[in-house]
């Protein structure tokens, strides 16, 4: 594979591998409001990378365009197939297509873990599994596998009320992971958490995609938190203004 630089798309240096999504020109207004204008990045396999800039700047939008949640007005979202066999076109398929799409090779960690309080642990992190077919038994033993990567061995039975903050998260990162995901998306995952809970869950976050075929990107306000991503993406009314 050739080194590819493409300040372009969002990268500041040049990469030895080749990108693993591919998002050109993408543009997203709402009503008289321009949310994206002509943004482009390249994300690539064992990279975190954070998304910054001030409320309204157009991070979130970009994050949801990227991640197939909703679609641009122009520009193509482009992934590539783990087998190598080719790219998916995001932004080209239906919003049922999308949907099943995203459930196969995206996995996302909100800012208040957005966990079914009626489930428990396991429950939760094997919810994906299953809604892709996986039987039971196999889905919860992949599920409390997880649990137990993330520290959380013996807690698979418990319900989220039962849980602290920053186990939450952590099983919010169990369950994005479950699927084997090609980009895990994070959007304020740490937000909502003490300093010291805070540290433990992004060092999780940061653990997925560490010597990994898969991204991360994290959308925060935090200056911390994105100084321990091997990148910055920040915005500006919408439009990708400087990287590092």
């Amino acid at each position: 594979m050739g080194t590819i630089a493409e300040p372009d798309s969002g990268s500041s240096k040049a990469h030895t591998l080749d990108w693993l999504l591919r998002a050109e020109h993408l543009s997203k207004s709402y009503a008289q409001t321009q949310a994206l204008a002509e943004a482009s990045l390249d994300l690539y396999p064992g990279e975190a990378v954070a998304i910054m800039g001030p409320s309204g700047s157009g991070k979130s939008t970009l994050l949801h365009v990227i991640a197939g949640i909703i679609s641009a007005d122009s520009g193509k979202v482009v992934l590539r197939r783990p087998d190598g066999s080719g790219n998916d076109d995001i932004a080209a398929l239906s919003d049922a297509k999308r949907s099943a799409f995203r459930l196969h090779r995206f996995g996302f960690v909100f800012q208040q873990g957005m966990l079914i309080p009626e489930l428990t642990a396991e429950e939760n992190v094997a919810l994906p599994l299953l809604l892709l077919g996986c039987n039971r038994s196999d889905a919860l033993q992949r599920a409390n596998a997880e649990l137990g990567r993330l520290g959380l061995s013996g807690l698979g039975g418990r319900r989220i009320g039962q849980l602290s903050g920053g186990q939450g998260q952590r099983i919010a990162i169990a369950r994005a992971l479950v699927t084997d995901p090609s980009i895990i998306f994070a959007d304020e995952p740490t937000g909502a958490l003490d300093s010291r809970t805070a540290t433990d869950v992004l060092d999780a976050l940061l653990a997925t995609s560490e010597g990994a075929a898969r991204a991360l990107v994290i959308v925060t306000h935090d200056e911390h938190v994105a100084a321990r991503c091997g990148r910055i993406v920040r915005l500006l009314d919408g439009r990708i203004e400087a990287t590092r």
